[in-house]
């Protein structure tokens, strides 16, 4: 059986950490994750998906995650369910965290707004750091790979070739 689940996504509020009562640090938190396709309205809608993260994650986590921070997350789902105080139960669904990687530093979070703005439309900054320069994927036409800067055809024999 396969169950492994790859997210990213911004944090909708502060990781809240607690202690189980072994002292286990857990934390508990939910990431909006932008939809593929935009509604009829062309605007693209998020899902708000709850997860939770054990251990040294926890408390790593609480530490340096903050709202409206980019983060991936790889885990598992899970579902449980519980008794609530009116006698219902109640049906959770879960990501239950394996591993988490902060996708944006703070400097460039603050730099771009995001920060407890609660927009969480954009998953990517709008433009790049002024520190990045934007690769350079355009043809130097004026270079010869092969050398020379003549147009002569390359000297290559039957023999040398692999087929």
């Amino acid at each position: 059986m396969i169950n492994n689940v790859t997210l990213v996504g911004r944090l909708t509020r502060d990781p809240e950490l607690r202690n189980t009562a072994q002292g286990t640090a857990v934390a508990t938190f939910s990431i909006a994750v932008n939809r593929r396709f935009k509604n009829a309205q062309g605007e693209r809608e998020a899902d708000f998906i709850n997860c939770v993260i054990w251990r040294q994650g926890a408390e790593n986590l609480a530490a340096w995650a903050k709202k409206g921070a980019l983060i991936g997350v790889v885990g598992s789902i899970q579902t449980r369910n519980y008794e609530n105080n009116q006698g219902q139960r109640v049906y959770v669904t879960e990501v239950v965290v394996d591993n988490f990687q902060m996708l944006e530093s703070r400097a460039v979070r603050e730099q771009n707004g995001t920060a407890g703005s609660g927009n969480f439309s954009a998953s990517m900054p709008q433009q790049a750091p002024a520190a990045q320069a934007a690769p350079d994927f355009g043809r130097d036409t004026s270079a010869d790979p092969f050398g020379g800067g003549t147009s002569a055809p390359m000297d290559i024999t039957d023999d040398d070739l692999p087929f």
